[in-house]
């Protein structure tokens, strides 16, 4: 059995608390958050940008703590998730790495890959695994959509366009969303999404372009970003960012056009399915099969530690090569150059 802590009780802290009950192999020891009412099992004013709020939990058996240094240090605890501000990553990832736990921080990675690189370094000092919560590789409409691509059944991949756009967060810590010293702002903690996607379906571009609109503070709250391939023949794009209205909370989905198909996935418009237009004119309404992301990336984890294996979906190195991408696109932003990866 892997027993793992959480540190940090909002929105993604709630989320994985609640994937972990239906995880085999492991469960939730402790929790660690400074707010009583989080400590007492009263989760309700947890929020965020899909789902309903966090209820009322029963805690009885999970050992709680207010203090992250008691959570790592407990004995018991095998894997540490860290489910904090992106700004604190760094410093408690090497921390729960030097007290001989094995770490899941959930992404990205760091804000900088000076920080990126500590923590990595950390890992292989310490030889732990450490692990980067990039969900989206275990969304069943992303995964999916990889698996079609890359069967070759449709021919070859011609282009694809993701998006993800939300409204400003008006729920939970939403100056922490807006203030790119702590999250990097919408062009690192929410379009890190889509760019690990794309790492993980194409690879690594060799250049990127971005158009962008900035915000009040300079923050990029909204982009359009090209990727390039030298080798390849597929265009590749992505928009993503902040600014629709009020109403449109959280909307995600893709467009990939194959040479004998083209397929289709709006959670807003099609829920879970992808629809695939296929070259005899029909369309289909496919179901991806797999269980919610956050429980798979967390039955994941699980694994990886049971089998004593490093991640090839969601390591360390995996996510600190998304946060790079990422960076490189915020300097094509503001910079108004193609920018060489």
């Amino acid at each position: 059995m892997v027993n793992v802590g959480i540190i940090g009780i909002g929105f993604m802290g709630m989320t994985h608390y609640k994937a972990m009950e239906k995880v085999r192999g492991g469960k939730v020891t402790a929790i660690c958050t400074r707010n009583p009412e989080k400590l007492a099992g009263d989760w309700r004013g947890i929020r965020g940008n899909f789902g309903g709020d966090g209820g009322v939990q029963d805690l009885s058996r999970v050992a709680r703590y207010a203090e992250l240094d008691d959570l790592i240090n407990d004995k018991r605890i095998d894997l540490v998730d860290i489910c904090l501000p992106t700004y604190m990553h760094r410093n408690v990832t090497i921390r729960a790495l030097a007290a001989g736990k094995h770490v899941l921080v959930e992404k990205p990675i760091a804000l900088t890959l000076r920080d990126a690189d500590a923590m990595l370094a950390a890992a292989e000092r310490n030889q732990r695994l450490l692990m980067v919560g990039q969900v989206v590789r275990f969304s069943p409409p992303f995964a999916h959509a990889r698996n079609v691509v890359l069967s070759g059944k449709h021919g070859d991949l011609l282009g694809a366009h993701f998006r993800r756009v939300i409204s400003m967060p008006a729920w939970g810590d939403e100056g922490h969303f807006t203030d790119p010293a702590r999250s990097g702002g919408p062009s690192i903690d929410l379009h890190i999404h889509d760019v690990d996607f794309i790492l993980y379906l194409t690879g690594t571009p060799e250049r990127v372009h971005v158009s962008a609109i900035r915000g009040k503070n300079g923050m990029i709250v909204y982009q359009q970003s090209q990727y390039f391939y030298e080798k390849a023949t597929a265009c590749i794009s992505c928009q993503s960012g902040a600014i629709a209205m009020s109403g449109l909370r959280f909307e995600h989905g893709y467009d990939i056009y194959l040479q004998r198909a083209t397929l289709q996935y709006n959670n807003l418009f099609t829920g879970d399915r992808v629809w695939t237009y296929t070259e005899d004119g029909a369309r289909k309404e496919v179901l991806p099969t797999g269980k919610d992301a956050f429980l798979t990336e967390m039955q994941h984890a699980v694994n990886c530690l049971g089998m004593g294996m490093q991640s090839d979906i969601i390591s360390g190195a995996q996510g600190r090569e998304a946060l790079r991408v990422c960076l490189k696109e915020q300097n094509a932003a503001l910079s108004g150059r193609t920018v060489r990866v």
